[in-house]
């Protein structure tokens, strides 16, 4: 039986995975939540894996830039300008809402971030739309810019908080390039905070205020998008792409004989997008790429493809992938005057690179995951079990003594003493063992280790294989080796 979100809500607030900020607080604005001990482990894991399955597989550069930018940032990335949702404000009570989603919600006509004002007015005047809080009449469209200003120093000098990481990337390339010697195609990668003042943020880690980017930048030579000799190592992967009315399912090279993805380039990080959320334990049946239209691009994108992630409120973003051709880089170029031209060495001339973007979203990855994980087993008492992979689990195992008697719970002390330190261990002698073996299912924990009798008398204990409820004995001497092999590690 798959989750719904209510129950995945549940687990993560009652098990440590995450909650809301300053909670105890009445006056705690909304769109903040926080990582407990269980969601900081798995974080830190996923982010993890994201370096080595994509930043270090194609030896990317992985900087950490600034939070707090000048407006000159901004001006140049066409922030001030086009950051913006429409919002509508009722003209009896104050409340204010974003009007695409709001319109949307009730009518169920797909309204468009970038509609017009005049459109959007006409909408709500069709559908006698009205506050929902009081009834009143809403006022004006208006659009609403989404960055957080910030005064820096006595003069409060005029900055921003970031609302997406790559502009420090933007900024920084052309040092990165020169320093580390970098040659087009050239992978940079971040990973950070962003912030955005959202009009109505909820579903907590679906859409925040504050939240985790990792994001790569792929510097490209606009005129060798097809020159990809990697391109082999991915060409029969699967890719379900979205044509507005059915998923398409397609090799990587199929994709772009048939014209469904427009370079090699592009196909190739799809690719190995999908590839790592499988490997991360996302259910890629229950996934597509969305191909936006002109409409749903964001203003700098002249390609752009969504990954979702089917969930059980519906479809979900997870990834934007946006050819951003060369609109970052020249805009920085003409408000800076810098040149941030590069020599590309394999065609010997000088240019300005045109940039592919991963930029995602990990706060809502880690929601997706739990929900794909979470499992209750119908046929054991309805036994909640996260089935995460064991290198994204929070725990890897729990050592459990099977009484606190005989000295079976000093055993079980120094068994977790000799694994804690290569390993993510749980010490727990609290309760019936089968009430220790649910708490460490509902966190994901894939063994249990359980030390009885027998271990007194031979070194072995009893491994317990979460999925399965499956057990075997295991020389205290072997542990070390067995729970690297789980991991993958030699």
């Amino acid at each position: 039986m798959v989750a719904n979100y209510d129950e995945v809500m549940k687990l993560a607030l009652e098990r440590g995975f995450y909650f809301p900020s300053c909670e105890i607080y009445s006056d705690a604005p909304a769109g903040f939540w926080e990582y407990g001990p269980r969601g900081v482990n798995m974080k830190n894991k996923f982010i993890e894996l994201w370096r080595r399955e994509l930043v270090r597989r194609d030896d990317m550069l992985e900087i950490d830039g600034c939070q707090i930018m000048s407006k000159s940032v901004f001006v140049a990335s066409g922030h001030i300008g086009n950051f913006t949702d429409p919002v509508i404000k009722c003209r009896k009570c104050g409340s204010s809402f974003r009007a695409d989603r709001y319109i949307t919600e009730k009518t169920g006509e797909n309204v468009l971030e970038r509609m017009a004002e005049e459109e959007i007015k006409a909408l709500i005047k069709k559908h006698n739309l009205r506050c929902p809080n009081c009834n009143g009449e809403f006022g004006e469209v208006s659009k609403f810019n989404m960055m957080f200003p910030v005064g820096i120093g006595p003069a409060a000098e005029e900055a921003y908080l970031r609302p997406e990481t790559c502009q420090t990337i933007f900024v920084d390339f052309a040092r990165v390039f020169k320093t580390m010697r970098g040659r087009l195609p050239m992978g940079i990668a971040q990973v950070g905070k962003s912030f955005r003042n959202e009009i109505a943020p909820r579903q907590s880690l679906l859409r925040l205020r504050e939240f985790y980017q990792a994001e790569i930048e792929i510097f490209c030579n606009p005129d060798r998008l097809n020159e990809m000799p990697k391109f082999e190592e991915v060409k029969n992967t699967v890719l379900r792409l979205f044509d507005g009315s059915s998923i398409i399912e397609v090799t990587a090279e199929e994709a772009i004989s048939k014209g469904l993805t427009p370079n090699k380039l592009i196909t190739y990080y799809l690719a190995l997008l999908i590839e790592f959320y499988d490997k991360i334990g996302i259910d890629v049946k229950r996934s597509r790429f969305r191909n936006l239209s002109v409409d749903e691009k964001a203003f700098y994108a002249s390609v752009a493809f969504d990954f979702e992630v089917e969930t059980s409120i519906g479809w979900l973003e997870l990834v934007a992938c946006n050819y951003r051709s060369d609109y970052d880089l020249k805009g920085h170029a003409s408000t800076s005057k810098q040149n941030l031209e590069v020599l590309d060495s394999a065609t010997q001339s000088k240019v300005l690179p045109h940039v592919f973007e991963l930029s995602m979203g990990i706060d809502r990855s880690i929601y997706a995951i739990l929900e794909h994980c979470y499992y209750k087993d119908e046929q054991h008492d309805d036994r909640v079990v996260l089935r995460l992979k064991p290198y994204l689990a929070p725990i890897l195992v729990g050592i459990l003594p099977l009484m606190t008697k005989d000295g079976l719970d000093q055993k079980a002390r120094r068994i977790n003493s000799e694994l804690k330190y290569d390993f993510d261990t749980f010490y727990d002698e609290s309760g019936s063992i089968g009430r220790r073996y649910r708490r460490l299912e509902e966190i994901g924990t894939p063994f249990a280790v359980t030390v009885d009798n027998t271990t007194m008398q031979d070194d072995t204990v009893t491994v317990r294989h979460r999925d399965t409820m499956q057990q075997e004995r295991i020389n205290i001497s072997d542990l070390h080796q067995y729970l690297h092999k789980a991991l993958g590690r030699r």
